[in-house]
């Protein structure tokens, strides 16, 4: 699967997850350039990243910041 994720640096959150088929790879590229055109127009500073993994728990794993909030990131382990 292919995913075009919009992700709010600024405030640590997740706007957005679109998968993609792998048959689909070419309506994914062109929907992320559409997003990012859209969004620099109207002067928003997002993240818009396409990524592939075998399914969404996989991308969850290998790019768990996407789906994590800022804070619950920050906390250094074995602090609660």
């Amino acid at each position: 699967m292919i995913f075009l994720i919009e992700y709010d640096r600024a405030n640590g959150v997740l706007v957005s997850n679109t998968p993609f088929p792998p048959e689909r790879r070419a309506d994914a590229q062109t929907a992320r350039l559409e997003l990012e055109v859209r969004l620099n127009a109207s002067g928003v500073d997002h993240e818009v990243v396409l990524l592939e993994a075998v399914d969404e728990d996989s991308l969850r794993r290998t790019h768990e910041r996407y789906f994590t909030a800022a804070d619950e990131l920050s906390v250094p382990a074995g602090r609660p």
